[in-house]
């Protein structure tokens, strides 16, 4: 294996106050996964017109989706390994040149194989972000920062999604698709210029000293207990996505068919679900950091469970756009967590690998998500499958009881 350079950094291992570094390792993390979120709407809006111009089915429309996020599950593996041990900001580098470069061609695709092929590649260069990013914010900031600081990366998603919602139904009319795909690199180049003035987080560069042959993985399940751990973060995960995707995916379906509401409509209560989200993230940090992590979990798990079971009763349209907004909170403000968590219950030479790892098999789970609504939906109704998602947060609940550790204000290995 090749010698590693890694540049010098100067704050401590484990910084005991916030520095500039801090904000601009939170800022580039941040722009990152808004990237994530950006490229994935976007497509969405898009479908419809690349499948005219290209002469594309609905299933070969849908796996362009669907290969986009393979290759962000088999993106964030490997560049999670690489980034433990070759370096945060390099290897964040690689990812965000991959990104960009294939997501520039695809405005030049001819057809159908050639776009998925540069669809799948983007989507590796964008597996990595998630992890990777969070890893570098958990190393830059003080412990008693971590959780709302790790919130605040995973807003970045939010605010991609939001970015693309306003600026795509005003662009594609005018650009096309293929101009869109070019709009789609400018979030990677922000990215890559923020990050081009970060060195590798003190922590990181102490680790590596010491570093041999790399063993992240192994790292995930060295002994039980945390394997124990390992287990536990991959339920919580696959919770997650899986209550994400299965509610996001079918509630405008679910509102059409329950209240009659027509597609603005439903997409106007969909946006209310959606900033009850955003709120819960930013919310779930502060108090992971004031309570702990442990408790944290289980007030938003047993707050699932309640709203979303409340939410399948309701029939008055009023309600819904509250109580929507409150399910919001709680299933996906557990977002904001996650990478305190993970980048607590592992040591630096398999942080990064921890969390792109578990999360990613959170998100393949999480992917089933809109087949079992949908499942049970033509079985039962829409109103039973989701009262019946209420069970998958108890699940969550007895994982976080018995197989997650309370590490509030751990300084990091």
């Amino acid at each position: 294996m090749e010698a590693r350079t890694i540049p010098a950094a100067s704050a401590s291992a484990n910084p005991a106050e916030v520095t500039s570094y801090s904000w601009k390792a939170l800022t580039g993390s941040a722009l990152g996964y808004a990237m994530d979120g950006f490229d994935l709407l976007i497509l969405g809006f898009m479908l419809a017109a690349i499948s005219a111009d290209l002469h594309l089915g609905p299933g070969e429309a849908g796996s362009l989706v669907t290969w986009t996020l393979i290759g962000a599950v088999a993106g964030g593996i490997i560049f999670g390994a690489l980034s433990d041990y070759y370096g945060r900001i390099r290897v964040l580098t690689w990812t965000i040149v991959l990104f960009a470069v294939f997501t520039g061609l695809c405005a030049f695709a001819q057809g159908y194989w050639d776009l998925l092929i540069y669809r799948t590649i983007a989507g590796i260069g964008l597996g990595g972000e998630f992890g990777i990013g969070m890893a570098l914010a958990a190393e830059a900031w003080p412990a008693r920062h971590r959780a709302r600081v790790s919130s605040y990366v995973a807003l970045g998603w939010q605010a991609g999604v939001l970015a693309a919602a306003l600026v795509t139904p005003f662009l594609l009319p005018h650009i096309g698709w293929r101009g869109m795909f070019l709009v789609g690199v400018i979030p990677a180049l922000v990215a890559w210029f923020v990050r081009s003035h970060l060195h590798e987080p003190e922590v990181f560069v102490r680790s590596i000293e010491n570093k041999g042959k790399s063993r992240a993985f192994k790292l995930l399940v060295k002994d039980v207990k945390t394997t124990k751990v390992s287990v536990g973060i991959a339920i919580l995960c696959s919770v997650q996505n899986f209550g994400y995707y299965g509610i996001m995916i079918w509630m405008p379906s679910y509102l059409a068919k329950q209240m009659g509401f027509n597609l603005t409509k439903s997409a106007m209560w969909t946006s209310v679900t959606i900033i009850g989200m955003a709120i819960g993230i930013w919310v779930f940090g502060h108090l992971a950091d004031r309570i702990g992590r442990k408790p944290s979990f289980l007030l938003f798990q047993a707050g699932a469970v309640v709203m979303v079971l409340v939410y399948s009763q309701l029939t008055d349209p009023i309600t819904m756009l509250w109580a929507g907004a409150l399910m919001g909170v709680f299933v996906n403000g557990m977002l904001g967590g996650y990478g305190a968590l993970m980048s607590e219950a592992y040591p630096t030479e398999a942080r990064a690998t921890a969390q792109n790892t578990l999360f990613n098999i959170g998100r393949a789970v999480g992917g089933f998500g809109p087949v079992v609504v949908g499942g049970l939906a033509v079985m039962y109704s829409f109103q039973t499958a989701i009262a019946l998602l209420a069970a998958i947060y108890v699940i969550d609940m007895i994982a976080t009881i018995f197989l997650i550790p309370e590490l509030k204000g751990v300084e990091l290995e």
